[in-house]
């Protein structure tokens, strides 16, 4: 398939996919329950941190988690205390030690560092997100924790593919005006965002030439965003709700 082929393919199934009926079976419907820019920021980074596995039971999780802030996110975060309780929580891996810490860690994050979006906001002259995941990586985990915990945000300079956080920064960066991305995070662009990827858009990029490399990994996440970048430089991640449409819902 041609270059102007494959983007007008991709653009249809895109404008197909990215539409809010799809919302009830996507993790975005947490902080889609939310006004408070705050509060979008918070339920969208945690649903977004265990939003592996099943999507039914991480929804069923997340709002458990919403229960458990008190359906107020951020009042919840800047109230929290590192003696506070720890909540019975588990999902999969995730569970009651590593939320206590991030909910250590985003009160960190919004009292010494301006919130999260101040801090994506740094490394504003490269081309790409990577550098800010890893940065906010290491300002999160400035306060004691367990080692184990690092594990649920990962990280592009370690040669992760960083799945979850970029679907979470495309949640917050990328404003698609068909109200499925938030696009509350103003100050950084969309042509920077990397595309969340995972075994089902995986699978497409590669049976559509996009992608050679074999893994997963942040090698295969560069290459993938070079050539998405070729298709539409200033909005390249919303071919991720075709990549994952074909497969999840087409069986491409």
């Amino acid at each position: 398939m041609k270059l102007n082929q494959l983007k007008l393919f991709l653009d249809e199934k895109a404008e197909l996919y990215n539409q809010p009926k799809f919302i009830g079976t996507d993790p975005i419907q947490i902080p889609r329950k939310f006004i408070l820019k705050e509060d979008i920021e918070i339920a969208g980074f945690l649903i977004a941190s265990f939003a592996w596995g099943n999507r039914k039971s991480i929804i069923n999780n997340g709002n458990k988690l919403l229960q458990i802030m008190g359906q107020s996110p951020h009042d919840f975060v800047m109230n929290y205390k590192a003696k506070s309780p720890k909540y019975n929580f588990v999902h999969r891996t995730f569970n009651s030690d590593d939320l206590h810490y991030f909910f250590q860690g985003l009160k960190h994050i919004y009292t010494n560092h301006d919130g999260l979006e101040e801090v994506f906001m740094k490394n504003q002259k490269e081309k790409f997100l990577m550098p800010a995941i890893h940065n906010f990586k290491n300002l999160f985990f400035e306060l004691p924790h367990l080692k184990r915990t690092e594990k649920h945000v990962s990280d592009p300079l370690k040669n992760s593919a960083c799945k979850r956080i970029n679907m979470y920064l495309r949640w917050m960066i990328r404003n698609d005006n068909n109200g499925v991305d938030f696009g509350i995070w103003k100050h950084l662009a969309p042509s920077k965002l990397s595309c969340p990827l995972d075994v089902h858009s995986g699978k497409i990029a590669r049976e559509l030439k996009l992608l050679k490399r074999k893994q997963n990994d942040a090698k295969a996440v560069l290459e993938l965003d070079t050539k998405l970048r070729k298709l539409d430089p200033k909005d390249p991640v919303k071919y991720d709700f075709a990549l994952f449409g074909l497969n999840a819902f087409e069986d491409f």
